[in-house]
């Protein structure tokens, strides 16, 4: 491991995002949907340390007792989040709120229904981070994605103007000339288990 690997593993903490009901597939967590023989929200945190995150947190929303019960997160931070039916934005901002103190310098935002997003890419997006104020994204054939490294200097904002499902994606369109773009579309792809039509990338 080069030591801007070991920095960038010390200093930047993964961020899953497993809060969702996955409302238009039925009411069916998305964090215990199966793919490869467990739970999704287990293959994401796989994800994330493979890459290089030695720290992780999972922001946990609908059915979380269950989740906790049935998935396997040991050494993660669990994170609640009560206010999960408003949106992704609200566990974006629980999860950024969770870094505090903790001495994490940026963090490194997967979602939990994306296991097209694997190990190669995160670590691509983990490697272009610089300090506090990096802010990198993934890019697909040029156009924006996840994961996304977002350094402690962008956390209060990204918090204020998170709402509904919207993430930062309304910070990120404001601050677009200061992103770095991480090319993964040889390595990823992001789509999302949104529909029962999506069920179908699952392995």
């Amino acid at each position: 491991m080069t030591h801007k690997e070991d920095r960038a593993a010390d200093q930047v903490t993964g961020l899953l995002l497993a809060a969702g009901g996955g409302r238009r597939l039925g009411g069916r967590p998305k964090a215990l949907l199966e793919h490869r023989g467990r739970p999704l929200v287990e293959h994401a945190v796989e994800v994330l340390r493979t890459a290089g995150c030695a720290r992780v947190h999972v922001v946990l929303g609908a059915a979380a007792d269950t989740v906790r019960e049935r998935a396997r997160l040991e050494g993660c931070v669990l994170v609640p989040n009560p206010a999960w039916e408003q949106g992704m934005g609200t566990s974006l901002r629980a999860g950024l709120g969770s870094l505090a103190g903790t001495g994490a310098r940026a963090a490194l935002v997967l979602l939990v229904d994306q296991p097209g997003i694997g190990p190669q890419a995160v670590t691509r997006v983990l490697a272009a981070y610089e300090d506090e104020s990096s802010l990198v994204c993934a890019a697909y054939d040029g156009a924006r994605g996840h994961p996304v490294l977002f350094g402690a200097d962008h956390w209060a904002d990204i918090a204020a103007t998170a709402t509904g499902d919207r993430g930062a994606r309304a910070y990120l369109k404001e601050h677009e000339e200061a992103i770095r773009l991480v090319e993964c579309g040889d390595v990823a792809r992001p789509f999302d288990i949104d529909t029962p039509q999506d069920l179908a990338h699952l392995e």
